[in-house]
């Protein structure tokens, strides 16, 4: 009797990422919102790579409601470079292939696909600012800096659209935009004929709507303001700062001569996490100010930071109560840019120290030629 054949089993056809993808598109609508909405934020500029339709659902209001309701929001790093004479954002991304470089953290900075139909408005590091998860542009200029202006533009980060939003009051030559409460505070200065006047204006996230009372100041103010403490915090011309205390509706004299000669004054790299203001020094330290002792002290810790002090330009920003660190280096030998990011961790210690435990750090984007670093903003999405 012979024996009977070998019956060779069949094997499975191994899945790829491609064909688990086409799976997914497949999916009723509802539940592909539910898993997309899931998935962190950091995942989506590649996911917008998959195909149009995921394109559309990653930049769609829906996903971002399906996002809050499943308590999914997280804040997302965003970067605005200036090219020459353009502005370019970019946002926090995981690496497509992190098989391409060795060593990798496997975060990259993605750009953002922006249209192109408002233009190239001018982008100030002082008119930046964050609020939910739109990104708003406080004096934009179309032509001349320092041409008075008005125009207010917001950046919705879900869609990646500019909309027109509510102009200031009156038009300013110089301002600084500071936000509380989801409210935006804007200090700023205008020329009534041969005087510099001040304009202090609060705009209401919520309503859209600007206060029609304009808060009156008797210090000419800097365009530089800073929230500490739950007050809005001006550098004035005298070199002592003023405190707007929105509560109780009220300027008060702070004497803090240590903060001004921190650097605060003509700096541009500092922000505030949890009532903190922490700063990148001239010198490339990174500093917080103690309000008690009122003076600047080093962020302990730290281990594995690399040195900052090649870097020509620094900026700051709270993500999610930690700190991102984004610094600029001009590669001399290849002619390109190099922007690096560190994210630290901070703890305040019961020896009133604040302590940092260095996240991760990696070069993130290459940008031929010489660029400018204008400002780190986490909106939450």
């Amino acid at each position: 009797m012979s024996p009977l054949p070998e019956i060779k089993k069949k094997k499975k056809p191994s899945s790829t990422p491609q064909s688990t993808l086409k799976t997914a598109s497949l999916l009723p609508h509802d539940l592909l919102l539910t898993i997309l909405a899931r998935v962190p934020r950091l995942y989506y500029p590649i996911l917008s790579l998959v195909s149009k339709s995921f394109r559309s659902l990653v930049a769609s209001p829906e996903l971002y409601n399906v996002r809050s309701l499943l308590g999914q929001t997280e804040s997302c790093l965003y970067v605005c470079l200036r090219l020459g004479s353009s502005f370019s954002w970019f946002t926090l991304s995981r690496e497509p292939d992190q098989t391409k470089r060795m060593n990798s953290s496997g975060y990259v900075l993605a750009k953002v696909p922006i249209p192109s139909w408002y233009g190239s408005p001018y982008i100030d590091f002082s008119g930046l600012v964050a609020v939910g998860s739109d990104i708003y542009n406080v004096g934009a200029w179309r032509g001349t800096y320092l041409s008075p202006t008005s125009r207010v533009l917001i950046l919705d980060c879900r869609s990646h659209e500019w909309r027109e939003g509510p102009s200031l009051p009156m038009e300013l030559e110089l301002l600084s935009a500071s936000v509380l409460d989801k409210k935006i505070y804007v200090a700023g200065c205008y020329r009534d004929k041969d005087s510099w006047k001040n304009s202090f204006e609060v705009l209401n996230t919520k309503t859209q709507i600007w206060d029609l009372d304009p808060i009156p100041c008797n210090e000419l103010y800097r365009p530089r303001s800073i929230c500490i403490d739950g007050k809005i915090h001006v550098l004035t011309c005298s070199g002592v700062k003023v405190a707007f205390n929105s509560k109780e509706g009220r300027w008060d004299m702070v004497d803090e001569p240590s903060m001004v000669t921190g650097g605060i004054c003509v700096s541009s790299s500092f922000c505030e996490i949890d009532n903190v203001l922490y700063i990148l020094s001239l010198d490339r330290i990174l500093r917080w100010y103690d309000s008690e002792k009122r003076r600047w002290r080093d962020l302990k810790g730290l281990v594995g930071l690399p040195s900052l002090s090649s870097c020509f330009s620094g900026r700051l920003a709270d993500y999610g109560g930690k700190m991102a660190v984004l610094c600029a280096r001009e590669m001399s030998l290849s002619k390109m840019t190099t922007i690096s990011c560190v994210v630290i961790a901070l703890e305040r210690r019961k020896s009133c120290e604040i302590w940092g435990k260095v996240e991760w750090f990696d070069n993130v984007l290459s940008v031929p030629g010489a660029c400018k670093l204008v400002k780190v903003l986490a909106p939450t999405l």
